[in-house]
């Protein structure tokens, strides 16, 4: 495959909330998204970043208070389907997004791309779905990002079809091949948010590890350090979330020339994308 990364926008937010000890200064959390090009089964995106219906969807409350918790910024030409266009991809193009999770800088854009079909983990999706007003905001969900014929368009993972993963994938014991030939490899990555999935995603000799949000800061892997207590209150099961930042310690560790990329990690994110200047 080949692989390309991207990000659409960014919020704002202090980090010593992202990571313990760290510093009281707002820092930027890119909003990535990656696009996979498989040379038979078309193209695929990790997640999709911010759009402009994000903004319509957070105009009252409640879900405007989830605009001034973490103030977002978007250029036009940020936008998923603009990069893509400058690559000669147009939006029907893609052929399936994997969602990572249902949070609403990783959906946003999903009513961008009128074709393509929803690879996500049943759990994540069925946590929310029906999710309205004050319930939906406390999980971070605004339902009006799902398109209307979503459900027609879903492909759910078949979580009775894991498949045992070899040491190459350890602590990872067990995930799920996405396209039938372990070119992409979803595991579970609970506590963040219920039913989040990363994803091993392999170009040639290199293998990339999306991690979504399990963790918000490379850092954090590294020294196996959780965010600050407050942001328990944002996730869906805090202990099963240090037992997922746990296994990513040990896998960084042991497989230190994988590319492991957490979603909104600037410093990392900079490494892939040279327009983003720290």
């Amino acid at each position: 495959m080949n692989i390309k990364i991207f990000n659409a926008g960014y919020c704002t937010c202090p980090e010593h909330l992202a990571i313990q000890n760290g510093r009281w200064k707002n820092i930027r959390f890119p909003a990535m998204f990656a696009l996979l090009e498989h040379p038979q089964l078309g193209r695929l995106l990790f997640d999709t970043g911010y759009s402009h219906r994000f903004f319509e969807e957070t105009k009252s409350f409640p879900n405007r208070v989830y605009r001034w918790l973490t103030p977002v910024t978007l250029r036009e030409e940020d936008l998923a389907i603009h990069q893509l266009a400058s690559m000669g991809i147009k939006p029907n193009d893609v052929d399936y997004v994997l969602i990572s999770h249902f949070h609403a800088d990783h959906i946003a854009a999903l009513n961008d791309f009128k074709k393509a079909r929803y690879i996500f983990l049943p759990q994540a999706y069925e946590k929310v779905r029906s999710s309205h007003g004050l319930n939906a905001f406390s999980k971070a969900f605004l339902p009006g990002l799902i398109p209307n014929d979503f459900d027609e368009r879903s492909v759910p993972i078949k979580i009775q079809q894991s498949i045992l993963l070899d040491g190459e994938y350890a602590p990872f014991k067990t995930g799920y091949d996405l396209l039938g030939d372990q070119s992409i490899i979803a595991v579970e990555l609970p506590g963040h948010a219920f039913g989040q999935m990363g994803i091993f995603a392999r170009q040639s000799n290199d293998l990339f590890f999306f991690v979504a949000d399990a963790t918000w800061l490379k850092r954090g892997i590294i020294q196996n350090s959780p965010p600050h207590k407050i942001a328990n209150l944002l996730f869906s099961d805090p202990a099963e979330y240090k037992n997922t930042l746990g296994k990513l310690h040990d896998y960084q560790n042991n497989h230190s020339s994988v590319h492991v990329i957490p979603s909104h990690c600037e410093e990392t994110l900079a490494q892939y994308i040279p327009s983003l200047s720290l």
